[in-house]
């Protein structure tokens, strides 16, 4: 079920051309739910739920419900259809807007934000806004492109206003909530983004090789990545939880 329709976001819409061509990223989507999932659980709220492809890795009939928060009314529809397609329960709820427009009382006990944050021009605002609809106990989980020396035409071409790090990451994180873990992914990926910044400089890449990416350097950072001890990444992962009894 499609819900809400802000009248000051009817006319939003995303301009990044990336949504389809990293749905073939299907190594990828496997590795990040397996980290993130132990961490989702109860009530959870996808913010910028784009299209769908995040929905359909990290969400399953475990938990309690779904919200999948989207402000472009078109990927929204898109996004409903993905909610149908995969048959999940009535529970299972895509509403278009933002986080401001959610509800003084609407709590969830896991909050996410997949490649979404870097989107934001106020991000420790949005941090704060995030917080607030947390339940005691509940956990924030945030995933976004990592290290600005990497910031490239392609991050320009999606809107991205930064990259992170662990650091930068966590300075946009409320003092309310304590941290339970924030480590980097995609080690071997790191190699492919330094090309583009360095060499390429492509807004946006191909189908070939987001391939190459996925099938060949993925498998690859499963490996490297604990090796290193997650010390290093193309992307920064935080996961932080405000205090209370779960």
């Amino acid at each position: 079920m499609i819900t809400g329709q802000p009248r000051d976001r009817r006319d939003y819409r995303y301009t990044g051309r990336e949504l389809e061509l990293f749905a073939n990223a299907t190594q990828w989507k496997s590795y990040f739910q397996g980290q993130l999932a132990p961490y989702i659980r109860g009530h959870v709220l996808e913010v910028g739920a784009g299209i769908g492809e995040t929905t359909r890795y990290l969400s399953n009939r475990c938990h309690d419900s779904w919200m999948c928060l989207e402000p472009d009314a078109e990927l929204a529809e898109q996004l409903g259809k993905v909610v149908t397609a995969l048959d999940l329960p009535p529970k299972w709820e895509v509403r278009v807007g933002d986080i401001s427009d959610l509800k003084s009382d609407e709590f969830f006990d896991t909050i996410l934000y997949i490649d979404v944050l870097e989107h934001i021009e106020d991000d420790v605002a949005e941090m704060n806004r995030a917080s607030s609809h947390l339940a005691p106990g509940g956990r924030l989980v945030v995933l976004s492109p990592a290290h600005q020396f990497l910031f490239s035409s392609f991050d320009r071409a999606l809107g991205h206003f930064r990259r992170y790090t662990r650091a930068t990451l966590s300075a946009t994180m409320p003092s309310i909530l304590r941290r339970r873990r924030i480590f980097y992914l995609d080690s071997v990926g790191m190699i492919a983004s330094l090309a583009n910044r360095v060499l390429l400089g492509q807004s946006l890449p191909t189908l070939r090789q987001i391939e190459f990416w996925d099938k060949g350097l993925v498998p690859m950072s499963r490996v490297v990545d604990r090796l290193v001890g997650y010390a290093v990444g193309r992307s920064v992962v935080a996961i932080y939880e405000k205090s209370g009894m779960p």
